[in-house]
């Protein structure tokens, strides 16, 4: 029994010493101060944002970051300011164990760009507004028309898969929405219009362009042409 109860008293001092141990680990670590900042942007192939422009949001101006504690941070309220910014579409920061502040930043795609008389400024892969940037110009088609008659997130979607089709990305280089919401785009290399129509079917109506295309280029007919009609599925109309 009594070699028991020496067991037992071992546990418990050994228990004792682990969490005065990790105690004292944690108040050693929340005092340590950040030795310096990292920010690592995502996808940087479109360099809207600078990391220089993160730093701003970590930390406040003309603050030196080796008089800042890890516990004097607010983590949760630094990724929601950097999380607004306007070019900013995810952020995610944190201090690592051997002390830096560190944000990975996604940031957001432009799939088309709005060229007004009085405005001009991007529509992300979402539909929704974006600024244009000092630092970079995006080669996305060129939007012109009434934005506010097509439905935001399909208006996107035909945008995306603009963007991410090699084909359709070298050849299509401007949409005009019409006022009852039907799309009208222009090629790079020859001056038909092309009559996409509203933004339903938009996969049907790509791959019956593509068709189309492939086959009339190989027998030189697209400089005879002046408009595509996309609108019919089983069919592409031509008009010389």
């Amino acid at each position: 029994m009594k070699y028991f109860t020496i067991q037992n008293i071992r546990l418990v001092l050994m228990f004792l010493i682990l969490i005065g141990l990790f105690s004292f680990t944690s108040i050693r670590n929340s005092q340590r101060k950040i030795k310096k900042i990292e920010v690592e942007i995502i996808d940087n192939n479109m360099p809207f944002l600078k990391p220089e422009m993160v730093n701003k949001l970590l930390i406040e101006k003309n603050q030196d970051t080796k008089t800042i504690h890890k516990d004097d941070l607010d983590l949760n309220k630094l990724e929601k300011s950097v999380s607004k910014q306007q070019f900013v579409e995810k952020a995610d920061v944190f201090v690592t164990v051997d002390g830096v502040l560190k944000a990975v930043v996604k940031q957001k795609s432009p799939v088309g760009r709005v060229v007004a008389e009085d405005s001009s400024f991007y529509i992300d892969s979402e539909g929704n507004r974006m600024p244009v940037s000092e630092n970079f110009a995006a080669r996305v088609p060129l939007i012109s028309g009434g934005i506010f008659n097509v439905d935001k997130e399909k208006f996107a979607e035909v945008l995306q898969k603009i963007n991410d089709d090699d084909f359709l990305k070298k050849n299509i280089i401007s949409v005009q929405i019409l006022p009852n919401g039907s799309l009208v785009m222009e090629n790079r290399n020859y001056d038909y219009k092309i009559d996409f129509g509203r933004t339903i079917n938009i996969d049907k109506k790509f791959k019956n362009y593509k068709a189309f295309f492939q086959k009339a280029v190989n027998d030189s007919l697209l400089k005879n042409y002046k408009r595509i009609n996309l609108k019919f599925t089983q069919q592409v109309v031509c008009i010389k």
